[in-house]
């Protein structure tokens, strides 16, 4: 069985506290043939040499950087440019993959003739101790990914040779965007419902702020997506209720 190359898109800018810990679970995958892009934005903190050790260790890990800070979507498309794998996968500079992580959703993949997946995740703290998991449904459309991102981007897996090179909006959100825009083309597709990687919770994330996130999401229905107004609203709601259920 030929083995498809995975591409895994990791944007990092001053991430010394964790990026280690991302990249060590990147190579204790029992899945082996992959590449890891790691585009540093501008770091001012020790991330670099961390990077530069790892990248002497393994030539399977590429390092990027940019001249000067271009923000993660930016950064992400520029690994996605200089990616050669058959399959695009995203791991954060903060969060972790468990070791079959690659192992089962590639082949899950490959089973259910699929060309996007995603699994279920954990939520990690800062410390690294557990908060909850989310686990999102067996099988989602278009329509359902409307209603709640349920593909957190750190599981979300997308073929290349099905789909070309996709790259990210500038924007709120801009993996939520990519992942709608991809399922748009598919209609639905399947996921893993067992949490197969660990996102980090930061105190100081954008994204917890929840006026931020709302006034984004209007803007991926009315710009992104061109619904109508009485359609976004009606999402929004969906959105806003799934935001709470995932929190209790």
């Amino acid at each position: 069985m030929k083995y498809p190359l995975v591409s895994i898109v990791t944007p990092t800018y001053n991430s010394e506290k964790f990026v280690a810990e991302t990249i060590e679970s990147v190579l204790q995958q029992s899945y082996q043939n992959w590449e890891m892009i790691i585009v540093n934005d501008a770091s001012i903190d020790n991330t670099l040499t961390i990077l530069k050790e790892y990248a002497r260790e393994d030539k399977r890990i590429k390092i990027i950087n940019n001249s000067r800070n271009l923000g993660v979507a930016k950064s992400r498309n520029i690994a996605i440019e200089a990616a050669l794998g058959d399959y695009i996968a995203f791991l954060d500079s903060d969060d972790v993959w468990f070791q079959d992580k690659l192992e089962k959703q590639i082949a899950f993949i490959l089973e259910n003739k699929l060309v996007i997946s995603y699994s279920a995740y954990n939520t990690i703290n800062e410390h690294g101790r557990h908060i909850n998991s989310r686990i999102p449904p067996k099988e989602i459309s278009y329509k359902d990914m409307l209603k709640s991102n349920h593909i957190g981007n750190l599981t979300g897996i997308y073929d290349c040779r099905y789909f070309g090179k996709v790259y990210l909006e500038q924007a709120g959100h801009e993996d939520y965007i990519l992942w709608l825009n991809l399922l748009k083309r598919v209609g639905k597709t399947k996921g893993i419902i067992e949490p197969l990687a660990s996102y980090r919770v930061l105190s100081n994330s954008i994204s917890s702020d929840k006026l931020t996130a709302i006034k984004w999401q209007w803007s991926i229905y009315r710009k992104f997506q061109k619904l109508s107004r009485s359609e976004s609203l009606y999402y929004l709601l969906w959105y806003i209720y799934y935001g709470v259920k995932k929190r209790v």
